[in-house]
């Protein structure tokens, strides 16, 4: 999983609003395998192998549920370290009588469900890059059917027990209002690349020539909103950076597109032209 460690440019950590901590916690742990590492009246911290937090949910006050037809999280995606891991959890969905959406995109093998709160998860593995198609700097990425017999060929799978060691935050995928400054704010200003345009709706970007770390897509309307700062969906998102020099760098770049900048406790948050915040972590 070289696409996720330095000095590639990641997504580390999701950080989601939730209307039930209860309800969600529950969810994340039954039914994902998430380990709580730390948990508060009104938060927790979520990870998969007791050290790093990939999740974070919490329950604003006054919160209201998820609003339709926004800006914010698509769904953000989990990569397993083995196809035989993504086996395992079919098997333990099938077991516990979830219902989910799946597909193959040729770089990769994915699941599609939602939290409680209609949050959009992706899990997933990548095939070896060696098989990744390119074509004048663009990854070819379809919508096919994932093939499930040939998935589960290996036969039963032993019992599901949570998110494996090795889980990462693969990529998130955002709705954002339109494309053109949304496209000059992740490539010049945080230094991304486009790797595929999905029709004139979606973009994919990535650092490194993996096949996505981030996809934007305005399918829910160009000039779509922001949702209410005390509405279920995403609070912020993390980008790993290899030092303080890359971060000052896209600092700079940043200022010179006019983006938004702040400074909070310690850390560097942009947002992108659709409001989506993120923060800048080395």
């Amino acid at each position: 999983m070289n696409f996720h460690r330095e000095p590639i440019t990641f997504v580390g950590q999701v950080n989601l609003k939730v209307e039930n901590l209860q309800r969600s916690l529950a969810f994340y742990q039954q039914v994902i395998g998430f380990k709580v590492l730390e948990q508060s009246e009104r938060s927790a911290s979520l990870t998969a192998d007791g050290k790093t937090v990939l999740l974070s949910i919490e329950q604003p006050t006054n919160v209201v549920p998820k609003q339709g037809k926004t800006t914010g999280l698509y769904h953000y995606a989990l990569l397993l370290p083995k196809r035989s891991d993504l086996a395992r959890i079919v098997q333990h969905f099938a077991e516990i009588g979830l219902r989910f959406g799946s597909s193959d995109h040729l770089v990769s093998e994915a699941l599609y469900l939602s939290d409680p709160d209609g949050n959009g998860i992706e899990i997933y593995i990548d095939r070896d890059p060696s098989l990744w198609n390119w074509n004048k700097g663009e990854v070819a990425m379809a919508v096919d059917p994932l093939n499930f017999s040939d998935l589960l060929s290996g036969g039963k799978q032993p019992a599901w027990e949570g998110l494996p060691a090795g889980t990462v935050m693969g990529h998130i995928h955002l709705h954002v209002s339109e494309l053109k400054k949304t496209e000059e704010f992740y490539i010049k200003g945080l230094g991304f690349e486009v790797v595929n345009r999905f029709g004139s709706q979606a973009l994919f970007i990535s650092d490194g020539k993996y096949h996505h770390h981030i996809g934007l897509n305005t399918w829910n309307g160009v000039g779509a909103p922001a949702p209410s700062p005390n509405s279920v969906g995403l609070e912020t998102f993390t980008l790993m950076l290899a030092n303080e020099e890359k971060r000052n760098n896209i600092i700079i770049q940043l200022k010179s597109i006019g983006a938004s900048l702040a400074e909070e406790n310690g850390s560097f948050i942009t947002s992108d032209p659709s409001g989506n915040r993120i923060i800048l972590k080395v």
